[in-house]
């Protein structure tokens, strides 16, 4: 059966992983970027100052709606899950040091995407029956493009609420009680023998805890993500940084591998990776798997916003993917090029977290480094999950209407046993696939609203611009 599964998605990945994808991907942040004159690069400090910089003002959200930083977290949670650990090690195992040059150029183009997926989300949003915010790419879809589109919505909501049991689901869980066991393991070395029984076990309690946050709604998500998000970040960070300084002698080699493999792949690897083509995939595509630019998910957090400048919510689109990508995964892909040799990296063959923990075993020990891990990865994954629980109740409440949100919290729920035991890799694979499926409806919608973001950026900053000369 796994067999059957793994040859389908393969043949789909191979042609939905492709070029024209790659040239979607890299021409819509290209073209919003040129259109939007560079606002990720020019307004970076005014959006860091009114996101980061604003994290600590107290405001109030009402029924139905989360505050603008609850709605960045819970996106943001999403994000930082477990593509920051273990699929940026996959891109560097697959695509040699050279896929972290790409992850970074697509997460630079990834900040006018995601920047226009969000002020779009708030720009065409609306209530649904019971009061809340709703809203993402089948709506700006639908209310911008106009009623005779919604069909294109219809699929993004199909291949959204499907994805959600992909990268939302079967690859966080299936990496949490993955990171768990090697942890207890390295504590408990005759934990072995009951691994299968810890990974039914955690994956229970994981299945009350998700269940819980998640019928309590977008507000309970927010409470949950604006607490775990910013926790689970400083360790990890701080973690990073830590081997990343002992380490300090071996920077200035790895970075001129990253730029130089960037082209020539196979003289950074001893031929173990493919071609430049093979690297730009690679890292484009751990890229949009982490910061989830361009794939329209995080515009359906960033809808339920007590924000009503669609710009200035707009910005928290910027952030993200320079918190996600430029930080947490070049942190986390210098600190095994830094601490692993070639041999330990094995280029050809997809890594997984576990790279991640022997590269902090080398600092911290091999109990810390898989403690370390395994907390890491495992709050990331569960702040993801309970996302991804959000989008994709979104995404078939907007297909069957709210009926249709509390039977797929209890599927999305009971799935998370069959999670904890699938093979990673095909769980990945799987997640690979649904990604660029959902990923094509939202793009063309973006690279045909991209005008209603051009106006209302103008709009915003000439606003702006006006207030400060009376200043």
């Amino acid at each position: 059966m796994y067999d059957t599964i793994e040859r389908v998605n393969n043949a789909v990945n191979n042609v939905v992983w492709g070029v024209p994808m790659l040239f979607l991907l890299m021409g819509a942040g290209i073209l919003l970027t040129v259109a939007l004159k560079g606002v990720q690069f020019r307004k970076f400090g005014y959006a860091m100052k009114n996101t980061i910089g604003k994290m600590f003002q107290k405001t109030e959200a009402k029924k139905g709606e989360v505050t603008p930083f609850q709605a960045m977290t819970t996106a943001l949670a999403a994000t930082v899950g477990t593509g920051n650990i273990a699929g940026t090690t996959a891109g560097i195992t697959m695509g040699g040091p050279g896929a972290l040059f790409w992850l970074w150029i697509s997460a630079l183009l990834g900040m006018a995407t995601k920047y226009s997926e969000v002020t779009l989300a708030v720009r065409y949003r609306e209530r649904n029956d019971k009061g809340d915010w709703v809203g993402g790419p089948m709506y700006y879809i639908e209310n911008g493009l106009g009623k005779n589109w919604k069909w294109l919505g219809v699929i993004f909501c199909i291949f959204g609420g499907l994805a959600s049991f992909g990268i939302g689901n079967a690859v966080q869980i299936g990496n949490i009680t993955s990171s768990v066991n090697t942890a207890v393991q390295a504590f408990i070395p005759a934990a072995a023998d009951y691994q299968q029984q810890i990974t039914i076990g955690l994956a229970v309690v994981l299945m009350i805890v998700v269940g819980v946050v998640l019928i309590g709604g977008i507000k309970r998500i927010g409470n949950v993500t604006e607490l775990l998000v910013p926790f689970m970040s400083v360790v990890y960070i701080l973690a990073c940084l830590a081997v990343i300084i002992v380490n300090a002698g071996r920077v200035p080699g790895v970075l001129v591998s990253v730029f130089e493999g960037a082209f020539t792949p196979k003289g950074m690897t001893g031929g173990a990776v493919g071609s430049m083509v093979m690297c730009l995939t690679w890292g484009v595509k751990r890229g949009v798997f982490s910061n989830e630019a361009g794939l329209g998910s995080a515009p359906i957090a960033h809808a339920a916003t007590s924000e009503t400048d669609p710009v200035k919510q707009g910005l928290y689109g910027i952030f993200e993917v320079f918190m996600d990508t430029i930080v947490i995964c070049t942190l986390s892909a210098l600190t095994i090029l830094v601490a692993l040799t070639p041999e330990q990296l094995n280029y050809g063959v997809q890594g997984d977290a576990s790279l991640n923990s022997i590269a902090l075993s080398s600092v911290f020990g091999s109990k810390v480094g898989a403690l370390i891990i395994a907390v890491g990865l495992s709050l990331f994954a569960l702040s993801t999950v309970l996302s991804w629980g959000l989008y994709g109740s979104r995404c078939w409440e907007f297909i069957l209407g709210s009926k249709a949100i509390l039977p797929y919290q209890i599927v999305f729920t009971a799935v998370i046993i069959i999670s904890a035991t699938m093979k990673l890799d095909l769980a990945w694979n799987i997640a690979d696939t649904l990604n660029a499926l959902m990923a094509i409806p939202n793009l063309i919608a973006i690279i045909f609203l991209f005008p209603v973001v051009v106006k209302l950026t103008k709009e915003h900053f000439d606003k702006t611009g006006k207030l400060k000369g009376k200043k």
